[in-house]
């Protein structure tokens, strides 16, 4: 028993991040990891030749099936709907933050809920993962060649739709902190330089709490949303700089409590698109780490 505990915790660590990428919520898979732990200590170990490759396995086939269920639930969530963030650290060098944002950006999550949970599988266990075909056919009950459409069609797709906007993280740190300052400040002037022109901004209350059900459009719109706010709250509100899905991002405070969590995609020197996630229970985790530190 200890030792199969032991196996498992060792690995749990990728479990949990192809169950996010997957299913771009925490809490879900949080479920599917503990789901795959009781199959996995309810199976015949003795039999299992590839501990690893088993439990990748059945992480994936129930990272399916839960996403197949999360999208018909999502096709009546109220609003938009963003990925639950994650509280991350620093990483140590430039090289690092840039390899392991990709994969984990909140712009990536979101370009993925394009594609079928299959062919997301298959994409995320090859190009994220480097899992061989032979594993991701075992892992999806398919043969070589069809894990290898699924992959090439995805990419595809992704290369189609994708738009991603690569700047330095020293240009990216200083814009955000300029803009966190000139946010507390309700300059309307330096928020809107700092927003590109064509700016969109997309946000998340779950219909827990108030939201745009689409997307605001337009860099001088969204300047005067954040200068209502700024207006409104005064020396209440308060922007802290913090590491999201290994971006920097902003959490915004209101008397104390934290009321959303921003995410940037930045192009040049100017914010392309925002991302703004409200809904209470998604900001549950980022609440709690944020308090004990």
């Amino acid at each position: 028993m200890d030792h199969a505990a032991d196996t498992f915790n060792e690995l749990r660590p990728r479990l949990q991040k192809i169950a996010y990428r997957m299913l771009g919520s925490v809490a879900e898979a949080e479920d599917v990891v503990q789901d795959a732990w009781l199959r996995w200590h309810g199976a015949a170990q003795q039999n299992i030749d590839n501990t690893e490759a088993w439990l990748v396995a059945v992480t994936t086939r129930l990272s399916i099936d839960q996403l197949r269920a999360a999208k018909r639930q999502r096709d009546h969530y109220p609003g938009i709907w963003l990925p639950e963030p994650q509280m991350s650290e620093s990483p140590a060098t430039p090289e690092e933050i840039s390899e392991r944002a990709d994969d984990i950006s909140m712009a990536y999550l979101m370009l993925l809920e394009r594609l079928t949970p299959e062919a997301r599988a298959a994409f995320l266990l090859h190009d994220v993962f480097d899992a061989d075909y032979a594993q991701i056919a075992e892992a999806l009950g398919k043969t070589q060649a069809a894990c290898r459409q699924l992959v090439s069609r995805a990419r595809t797709q992704l290369r189609t739709k994708q738009s991603r906007f690569t700047v330095p993280r020293e240009t990216y740190h200083h814009l955000l902190r300029a803009f966190a300052q000139v946010l507390e400040q309700g300059d309307f002037a330096g928020i809107n330089a700092l927003l590109a022109e064509d700016a969109v901004l997309m946000g998340d209350g779950g219909g827990k709490v108030t939201s745009f059900p689409k997307p605001m459009v337009g860099g001088r719109r969204i300047a005067q949303l954040f200068l209502a706010a700024a207006l409104r709250h005064k020396t209440a509100l308060r922007m802290e700089l913090v590491m999201l899905n290994q971006q920097w991002a902003l959490l915004r405070f209101i008397q104390g409590q934290l009321e959303s969590a921003l995410m940037f995609d930045i192009s040049g020197e100017h914010i392309q698109r925002i991302y703004v996630q409200r809904n209470p229970d998604k900001l549950a985790r980022i609440a709690a780490a944020s308090a004990g530190r």
